[in-house]
């Protein structure tokens, strides 16, 4: 493992921290979630020398927390212990816990961590950025994440609402672009700031989002697997925080069905071995080189899309006028593609990829972004004419339903050359667990529908 932990980074923090009593150990599962044990303070030193076992059905899960037996992880190798490290530069406070508490990031050890290893979902994005870099090409990104603040209460109907802003309101309003509703936040943005700088996250501009209690923040760019790295604790510094404020950070794509959803926006470039971004141009619509990507990503979408929307709620964020994407496009500084290249200056040209809601995993979905790239890269290939103006009004292919993009992603070579046949075989038993679960259960919606009428 090149980013193991090593033994002195976690000696010089309990030097640092000697209020410190327990840590919180995770790994990131296939869902994106963050899954594994709390130790106290006399165990991180032993974990760090020898590893520590989890069990092998901790990558076997639904996004529920259900064992999924198909996976091949779970009765069929006995719920075996499989090896995991700690990740270097992971180790970090949780400000916000009432008893003084660390977290560590684990990852599967490629060897003593198998049969697991193979579905975990860091290595899957290990593995697609050392096939760029092989190529002299360097990933460079930065995750740009949308979310709701909301209050722990439901409504008097059972359903979600906007927490209250800082003068005891309610917002109604999506008032986009409000200074005065971040305003209202400052208290929780201040903490979120705070516990950002002491987690050494980048966190940098924030934003009032086209809907009433929708924020987001946006991230510096760095190498792919940091970036990603910082953009899977940020996530979980934002829920943590935002329970001490009697409030939820919703990162669901979808909470409400009449107002604006969220996304996961992944901005992406390619440097050459001195760092020079690959996709610098004066041209706006940038070099040959990131055309060829932007192509390959158009290509490769439809057997993405299970990366890119994993959820049943993942479709219910494709509306038109929406400010999320409907069908394969591209464009220049316009937010109404799948594939943005902002606008800035020339050394700065990258590609904005829309279309990620934000509960999918960012390893899985930035592996098969980069993955897309190198196919169009490799391909040469041509991503036709950027939309000009509203590409809602362009037409062309709908976003395929979540049983479709199932379909889709079960008979791709493709997925199968980028992230091995184990992996898919883990992955799709899991989605196809949860489509059965989710499609056999009974709820408010049709008892709503159906009930009274037939």
């Amino acid at each position: 493992m090149r980013d193991r932990g090593t033994l002195e980074e976690a000696e010089a923090f309990l030097a640092a921290h000697p209020e410190v009593e327990a840590f919180e150990i995770y790994l990131i599962d296939l869902a994106g979630i963050g899954r594994g044990k709390l130790l106290r303070r006399e165990e991180l030193l032993p974990l760090y020398r020898h590893g520590r076992p989890l069990p092998s059905s901790i990558l076997a899960l639904t996004v529920n927390g259900e064992d999924v037996d198909e996976t091949g992880l779970v009765w069929d190798v006995a719920d075996m212990d499989c090896l995991a490290r700690p990740v270097a530069g992971s180790l970090t406070l949780l400000p916000w816990r009432r008893v003084p508490t660390g977290a560590l990031q684990l990852t599967l050890d490629p060897v003593a961590g198998l049969p697991a290893a193979l579905a975990d979902p860091r290595h899957a994005l290990i593995r697609v950025i050392d096939t760029l870099a092989a190529r002299d090409l360097n990933p460079v990104m930065a995750v740009e994440l949308e979310f709701y603040l909301l209050d722990r209460e439901d409504d008097p109907f059972g359903r979600p609402q906007p927490a209250r802003l800082g003068d005891g309101r309610r917002p109604r309003e999506p008032q986009v672009y409000g200074v005065r509703e971040l305003a209202l936040l400052e208290p929780f943005l201040a903490d979120l700031y705070a516990a950002c700088r002491l987690q050494g996250l980048p966190a940098r501009t924030a934003i009032s989002e086209y809907a009433p209690g929708q924020v987001e923040i946006t991230l510096e760019h760095g190498p792919a697997l940091l970036a990603l790295d910082q953009g899977v604790r940020y996530k979980r510094l934002v829920k943590g925080l935002a329970e001490t404020y009697g409030m939820q950070a919703c990162f669901m794509a979808k909470p409400f069905g009449h107002l604006a959803g969220s996304g996961m926006h992944l901005h992406v470039s390619l440097a050459d071995a001195e760092g020079n971004n690959r996709f610098a141009a004066e041209d706006p619509h940038g070099t040959p080189l990131l055309r060829a990507g932007i192509g390959g990503l158009l290509e490769s979408l439809p057997e993405s899309l299970l990366f890119f929307c994993p959820h049943a709620n993942s479709y219910r964020r494709f509306q038109a006028h929406s400010y999320a994407p409907l069908a394969p496009t591209w464009g220049v500084n316009n937010r109404t593609v799948s594939l943005r290249i902002p606008g800035g200056p020339p050394e700065s040209r990258h590609l904005e990829h829309r279309l990620c809601g934000a509960d999918a995993n960012p390893y899985l979905a930035a592996a098969c972004v980069l993955a897309g790239l190198l196919r169009g890269i490799e391909a040469q290939s041509d991503p036709g004419a950027p939309v000009v103006g509203n590409g809602y009004a362009m037409g062309g292919a709908p976003v395929p339903s979540w049983q479709e993009a199932l379909a889709t992603a079960r008979t791709s070579p493709w997925l199968e050359r980028v992230f091995g046949a184990d992996f898919m075989g883990v992955w799709l038993a899991i989605k196809e667990a949860e489509q059965r679960r989710f499609l056999a259960e009974v709820g408010e919606q049709d008892w709503r529908w159906y009930r009274d009428t037939v």
